[in-house]
C-alpha cells in the first residue's frame, strides 16, 4: 500500500482545517468510516475535506464536533474556510463555488440574466458594473475573472457535471450589449450545447403564467451528499438543504422545463438570434 500523502497545513485555510480534522480523528482512534457513521455524507466527501479539497458544510462540521467531542471547535472553523474561498465572489456564493466543483447534475433558472457559468467576459462585465455602478475597475474585473474561472466547468471532459438550464426568452431579444457582444454571448451558449457540455431550453415570452414565476434556483445533486438548492436576490443568497424544501423546488422546476420548448427548438432559436444580431438586425 503506498505512504499516505500528508497535508501541509499552511498552503490554505481548507488544508490546515483538513489537517486538524484528520489529527483530531486519529486522535481519537476514529476511521472515517467512524466518523461519518449516522450522517448523510460518505466516506470519499470526508476524505477530501481532510485533503483540503473540499469545504466543511455546517451540518457536517457540528456533526464532527460532536462525534470527535471538539467543544464546537469545527463549526467554528467554518466561516474561516468560507472566506478564504471567496475569489471575487460574495461571501454567500461561497458554498456554491466549492458545490459546482463537486457536483452530479445541476439545473438552473435564472429569468433576468444568462447564469454565471453561461456568460462571456462582456456580460459578466456589464452585469457586475450595472450592479456596483461606483465600483472601481478593479474590482468589477475581479468579480469579472471569478465568473470566468467558474466557466472552466465545461472545460474538462471527464469531470463536467450535467448541466439543464431554463432560459427566458427575454434574454435573447432585450439584449444588454451591443449587437456584437450579444451575438458572442449567443453563439457561446449554443456552442456549448452543440459540444453536448449544457442543455438549454427557452421558455417563450408568450408561455403565459408558468410554474417559477418568482425568482430563482440552482438545484445541485452529487454523488456523496444529499442534494442542494440555491436561491438569490439582488444582493443576498441562501443555500437550502432541507429536503423538504429541496423536493418543493425539484417539482417546481421539474414543471417549469415541461413549459419550455425543447431542446432542439430551443437551440435553433438561440443560434437564429445570433445570427440576427451578427447581420444588425432587431432580435425582437
Amino acid at each position: 500500500m503506498p505512504a499516505r500523502k500528508d497535508v501541509d497545513g499552511s498552503e490554505s485555510v481548507p488544508a490546515f482545517y483538513g489537517s486538524e480534522l484528520r489529527w483530531k480523528r486519529e486522535e481519537a482512534g476514529l476511521t472515517l468510516k467512524d466518523v461519518v457513521k449516522d450522517c448523510y455524507y460518505s466516506v470519499s466527501y470526508l476524505s477530501e475535506i481532510e485533503r483540503g479539497q473540499r469545504r466543511m458544510p455546517m451540518d457536517l462540521a457540528a456533526h464532527v464536533d460532536r462525534v470527535l467531542g471538539t467543544d464546537g471547535f469545527f463549526k467554528r472553523r467554518c466561516e474561516d474556510v468560507r472566506k478564504a474561498a471567496r475569489n471575487g465572489h460574495a461571501s454567500y456564493f461561497t458554498r456554491v463555488l466549492e458545490a459546482e466543483t463537486h457536483a452530479k447534475t445541476i439545473e438552473e433558472w435564472c429569468p433576468s440574466v444568462f447564469p454565471g457559468l453561461l456568460q462571456t467576459a462582456a456580460y459578466a462585465r456589464a452585469v457586475v458594473r450595472a450592479t456596483h455602478p461606483l465600483a472601481p475597475a478593479e474590482e468589477v474585473e475581479e468579480k469579472t475573472n471569478g465568473r470566468m474561472a467558474r466557466a472552466r466547468l465545461f472545460e474538462d471532459d471527464h469531470k463536467t457535471p450535467m448541466y439543464w438550464v431554463v432560459l427566458h426568452e427575454s434574454l435573447l431579444r432585450e439584449p444588454i450589449l451591443p449587437p456584437a457582444e450579444m451575438a458572442e454571448q449567443l453563439e457561446h451558449i449554443a456552442a456549448l450545447a452543440r459540444r453536448h457540455r449544457i442543455a438549454p431550453q427557452i421558455l417563450p415570452r408568450n408561455r403565459g403564467p408558468h410554474p417559477f414565476m418568482l425568482g430563482t434556483a440552482k438545484l445541485m445533486t452529487f454523488p456523496d451528499a444529499p442534494p442542494l438548492v440555491y436561491t438569490e436576490s439582488l444582493h443576498s443568497g441562501v443555500t437550502i438543504d432541507d429536503p423538504a424544501l429541496v423536493e418543493e423546488y425539484r417539482r417546481s422546476y421539474d414543471l417549469l422545463r415541461a413549459a419550455a420548448l425543447p431542446l432542439e427548438a430551443s437551440l435553433e432559436m438561440i443560434e437564429a438570434t445570433a445570427e440576427d444580431y451578427r447581420n444588425g438586425k432587431r432580435a425582437d
